[in-house]
């Protein structure tokens, strides 16, 4: 089962590098747009197979591309924006790409190198934090505030902030702010889930908001455990994997799920872990490409031909989790990774 993973990893990473620019961008498929959040999940991939010099021109990419403002766009095709917003989620997770690169590699000098692009792209996502703890989505082309928080995405940006913590201090830095505003937020996420997904406005009952506080580490131990086996039948399908929304029609995605097990390891439920693994798989089309979801139960895969690379990096991701009882690398970076 060990060498299955491995495959997952090696092949995913390779189909990725496949994908990647010249420029260093990492689009979802060819001829489609690259977006900051899932360029970055890409590049966390690459450094953990060890294609660390695919990674490094993706991070160089983003260098690059930043505004001055600390944002990215929401959308790049060929390096030129198509959509202008500019997310707060998708301009912090840098932070989480380059710690997880540091871990991969001990890297220090381009820790450092990047570290203005770093710390930019975390300011601009505090500078929309709410007295009350909340961080607003994103900017419009005009500037303007999109007014609403999603659950989903602070918990990301808090996991950001954290990792932005680590790095300061790997590089003997200080950020209190940064911390400050962490905690903040999570407080918001735990005690206040009403400042967040305003019904209202979304209809729908996102698997993201349901497991997102867990895998970012806001909610931990016995009542992160208690979050998910609360709510596990009701978006979990036997034998396939995680739905993207508890609403029918019932679509088990790849990403979703894949994301689902990393949080899944950070609680310890290994077996819960695998066995979505195992299932999951079931959607690789060639080895390194998977069909990003599933239509039940009709079993018909849709969207039809979609193979992102952001999938193949949610799969490379999910499979090293169950790597770390025969690989000290391995458990060594997820350690540390987990590690408040």
């Amino acid at each position: 089962m060990a060498n299955l993973f491995r495959n997952v990893i090696h092949d995913s990473a390779e189909y990725i590098a496949q994908h990647q620019l010249p420029s260093g961008a990492i689009p979802w498929q060819k001829g489609d747009v690259t977006d900051p959040w899932d360029h970055v999940e890409c590049a966390i991939a690459l450094d953990l197979s060890r294609r660390h010099e695919e990674a490094r021109k993706a991070y160089e990419w983003l260098r690059r591309m930043q505004n001055p403002d600390g944002s990215w766009y929401s959308n790049y095709v060929n390096d030129q924006p198509t959509e202008l917003a500019r997310d707060t989620n998708y301009s912090s997770y840098i932070a989480v790409g380059m710690w997880c690169r540091y871990l991969a590699t001990e890297d220090a000098d381009f820790l450092e190198y990047m570290w203005p692009t770093i710390e930019r792209g975390l300011d601009f996502a505090v500078s929309l934090q709410q007295p009350t703890g909340e961080i607003y989505w994103s900017l419009d082309p005009q500037n303007r505030p999109w007014d609403r928080a999603l659950s989903a995405s602070c918990s990301c940006i808090c996991l950001s902030l954290t990792s932005g913590i680590k790095i300061a201090r790997a590089l003997g830095k200080s950020r209190p702010d940064w911390e400050k505003a962490r905690d903040k937020l999570a407080h918001a996420l735990r005690y206040h889930p009403e400042r967040f997904d305003d019904p209202g406005y979304r209809q729908c009952d996102y698997a993201m908001a349901w497991f997102y506080p867990v895998l970012s580490g806001v909610i931990t131990g016995p009542a992160a455990r208690h979050r998910i086996l609360r709510r596990w039948n009701d978006f979990i399908i036997e034998n396939w994997g995680c739905k993207c929304i508890v609403e029918a029609p019932f679509w088990v995605t790849a990403g979703e799920t894949c994301e689902l097990i990393v949080a899944l390891a950070r609680l310890g439920e290994w077996g819960r872990a695998r066995q979505l693994l195992q299932w999951i798989l079931r959607l690789q089309d060639k080895p390194g490409s998977f069909w990003s979801g599933m239509k039940i139960p009709e079993e018909t895969v849709w969207p039809e031909e979609k193979k992102f690379t952001w999938v193949s990096a949610g799969m490379a991701i999910a499979a090293t989790t169950q790597l770390t009882n025969g690989d000290q690398l391995v458990r060594d970076f997820w350690e540390r990774f987990n590690e408040r």
